[in-house]
Formats: C-alpha cells, structure tokens, sequence
C-alpha cells in the first residue's frame, strides 16, 4: 500500500462485506482507535445494509478501551467532521464506503480537527492493530455509549448561516442524494437557502435501487432529464457519504469536475484576491489560470484531499492567506468552514455562485471558460513503482516534477504518471487545449509503458 499503509488507503480502509470486511475487522480498528484517542468519539455511518452491524462494532471496540461514544446515526461524513470539531470531541470514525458499490463498506477515521487522520497515524494504529495492542479496560471502566441524530442540524445550519438569507430565491434546484445521506441534508440546506427543490433518489436506502453511490454520467442522466423537464437552473448529485458534488447545468448536461472547481474557485477567489489555492498535481490547468485572472497562487500536493486539508492548515498556521482548496472530482475544501471535503457546502456554494451572475444561466458561465481537453487512462503493471521510473527516464529531458509519480510539463500540455496505491497500476493523466496534442503525448507514454518505444 502507499506511503507504508498496509491496510488504510488514501480515505479509509474499505473492502467487501462478508470477505475482507467484517465486524470482527471493524471491532479492532475501533479498540485501536480508542487505545489511540482517549475521550469522547463520535461515530456515524452512510445507508449501506451492512452500516448497523458494523458500527455496532466499532462501538463495541471503543467502549471496551474506556472511551465514550456520540452515535449520530446516518449523515454526511462532512457532517460527522463538522460536529468532531465544532463540538471539540477527541476524534470520530464514519462507517462508510463513500462510493464504492453496495457490497462494500469502510472506515474512515477522524481526527479531533475535524481532518482524516494523517498517514504516520494510520501506520500506528495499523501497528495496533495487526499486534492487538489494546489498551482494555477493566468492568467498572468501560466507556458510555449517548445517541445524538439531532446534532445533524448543527452541520445544516452553519452552511445556510454561510450565505445572506434568502440568496438561492427564485432559484429551482433539483437534488439527487443517490438514496445516501445527503437526502437529509442537501435538499433542507438549498431550501432553508430559498430554493424551490426538486428531488429524486431522496429516500434513505442502501440497496442504492435508484443508481450506484459514484455519480457518473451515466447514471445521473435520470437527474439531467429532471432539470430539463422541471426548468431547473442545475442539478446537484453525491456520492455515497456526501464528500463531494457534482452538478449537471441548465441545460442537463454533466459538468467536468475541474470546471465545477473553476466556477467555484472563480467566485472564491474574486472574494479573497492574492490568495493560495491549494489542490493536487492531477487537476487541470484551468485552476491555474482562474486563480492567476484573481492575483491568485496555486499551491500544488500529492493526490488525495488529506493532503490538500493538511497542506492548507500547514500554510495558515505560516499565516499564508488559503482562499480556498479542493480536488478536480467534486471534492472541494472551504476553509473558513472547515478542512474537508464538504458536498453539502459545494451545492449551496453553486446557489451563490448563480446569485452573483445576476440571472446569467450556469450553461453560458460554464461556456464562458477556457477549454482543456484531458486524458484519464490505468495501465496494469507487475511492478507500478519500477515503470513509473522508465517513464521518468524516458522524459528525462524534460522539465519533470515529483511531487507525487512525475509529471511531465511543457508549455502546451502536462502528463502525471503514477502508481495507484490499491491496485497493481500506473494512472496516467494527460491535459492541453489541442486533443491532438494531448493524444499524441499519451501515445509517446503508452510506447514507453508498453516498451515500444523507438530505440528503447
């Protein structure tokens, strides 16, 4: 695994039910967690099946090392985040497997800060827990479990309290939580904003009967035809814990993840000229360019929205000014709300991003943006970490960053070559305006992934 993790990925351990993931799992990562962060834990979970049996047991792990838990039922992960920091509990653990397919479930743990815990963490409490080093507790110390659903609408509130009141009037939204969490939240925020809302996929349900937790563009099209058929000024769907959002426009048709962060960024960044924006090496150049037109920086880091949360602290605890952070896959980051990605947060920031259009619809915003054309391949490898190497070799002529794999910059266009840290791969990502030139810088890759390449 990536970065010495054995067991953890980038945002949580997650497996299938019944295989790799079970109860008995779950209960050691909750006794090593709680051998890790004595005090009050607070664990919620998403609409999977599998969701009541597991946190079960990972109160079971927690109470038996002598913590306290706050059960706050079904929400958001951003949500069971806010509350973890806002209420200055001593950490969380959300049961989920954000958007992985209903077989599946996972873990996520919390620090006190309301972040994901960080890698050199996760390595110790993996160490934890493959010794079973638990620090239990005797009968008369054993922790107290208070359920707490209600503290959901702390999370609401402050993310309608964000906005002027009544800044989403006139607007018409229309919502599809894919039958996860955010069918608690989303619609409520975007109302309470003034917002008429439309739903669809609203009911709580893990069988998820309505589409799969990631929403592609496939299966958001029964959402593209309800804002067509309704009027609506866009739609807005989530993944299975609500981290992140994606919208499709006025005129139903799905936007490009990088162009939701540009919208946002541009309304962002238009409010705090001269800051940072901090955001992975994979996402486009349109970032750039837009945090550039606001006498913006751009601050770049390794794949994954950890890194991006931590950077972004990193850099306000030097007393830099972060405008604002994010990944180019509807994961964005407010940290004036808080250092996570934050769905719920996204769809109400869109209502202010119309409302300072002055009735312009989200399609011609959207059209009114620079155009970059990008290429998202994996190729399957014995040894990811050796061929990412031959293709930095290859390439060695060229300006090459390392922040995380190398990424390959010319003027007209940028490749990040990278190991994928769950599968035997390498992603290969590759941008410029021209589709020609993009297709034509894959190839060259693709030759020296292959070992075809001429003269090699």
């Amino acid at each position: 695994m990536r970065n010495g993790k054995q067991m953890f990925g980038t945002n949580g351990v997650r497996g299938v039910i019944g295989e790799m993931m079970t109860p008995a799992l779950v209960l050691k990562i909750g006794a090593a967690l709680g051998s890790m962060r004595k005090g009050t834990i607070v664990v919620g979970r998403d609409t999977r099946t599998s969701g009541e049996a597991l946190t079960h047991a990972l109160k079971a792990g927690l109470l038996m090392t002598g913590c306290d838990v706050v059960d706050v039922g079904i929400l958001p992960t951003p949500a069971l985040q806010y509350i973890v920091k806002t209420n200055k509990f001593a950490g969380g653990a959300m049961v989920t497997a954000s958007h992985n397919p209903p077989e599946y479930n996972g873990v996520k743990i919390i620090e006190a800060d309301g972040t994901e815990m960080s890698d050199a963490e996760i390595i110790r409490l993996e160490g934890r827990f493959f010794a079973e080093e638990f620090d239990t507790v005797l009968w008369d110390c054993v922790g107290r479990e208070a359920a707490a659903p209600d503290r959901l609408e702390e999370y609401i509130e402050a993310i309608v309290n964000y906005f002027p009141p009544g800044i989403g009037e006139g607007m018409t939204v229309v919502v599809d939580p894919g039958s996860g969490p955010a069918s608690l939240t989303t619609p409520s925020i975007l109302s309470r904003m003034g917002c008429r809302v439309h739903t669809i996929n609203a009911r709580l349900d893990g069988t998820f009967p309505g589409r799969m937790p990631e929403p592609t563009p496939e299966g958001l099209q029964p959402l593209s035809e309800m804002v067509l058929a309704t009027g609506a000024d866009f739609g807005v769907a989530h993944d299975g814990d609500a981290d992140r959002a994606v919208f499709v426009d006025t005129k139903g048709r799905y936007i490009e993840e990088n162009y939701e962060f540009g919208l946002i960024e541009d309304y962002v960044c238009a409010r705090n000229t001269g800051g940072l924006v901090v955001t992975p090496v994979a996402t486009s150049r349109l970032i750039r360019d837009i945090a550039e037109k606001h006498g913006c920086t751009v601050d770049y880091t390794p794949v994954g929205s950890i890194y991006v949360a931590r950077r972004m602290i990193e850099l306000i605890a030097k007393e830099q000014d972060v405008s604002f952070g994010g990944e180019g896959n509807g994961g964005l980051i407010y940290p004036d709300h808080q250092f996570c990605r934050d769905g719920g947060m996204t769809a109400a920031m869109m209502v202010a991003v119309l409302a300072s259009h002055s009735g312009k619809k989200l399609s011609d915003i959207l059209d009114d943006l620079p155009a970059y054309h990008l290429i998202k391949e994996k190729h399957h490898t014995g040894d990811p970490t050796a061929l990412v190497r031959t293709v930095e070799e290859a390439f060695s002529g060229e300006t090459i960053e390392k922040i995380d794999g190398i990424k390959i910059v010319r003027d007209n266009a940028w490749a990040l070559v990278r190991a994928s840290g769950t599968e035997p791969m390498i992603r290969i990502m590759i941008e410029a305006k021209d589709p020609a030139v993009a297709n034509a810088m894959y190839q060259e890759i693709m030759q020296v992934a292959t070992g075809q390449r001429a003269g090699a």
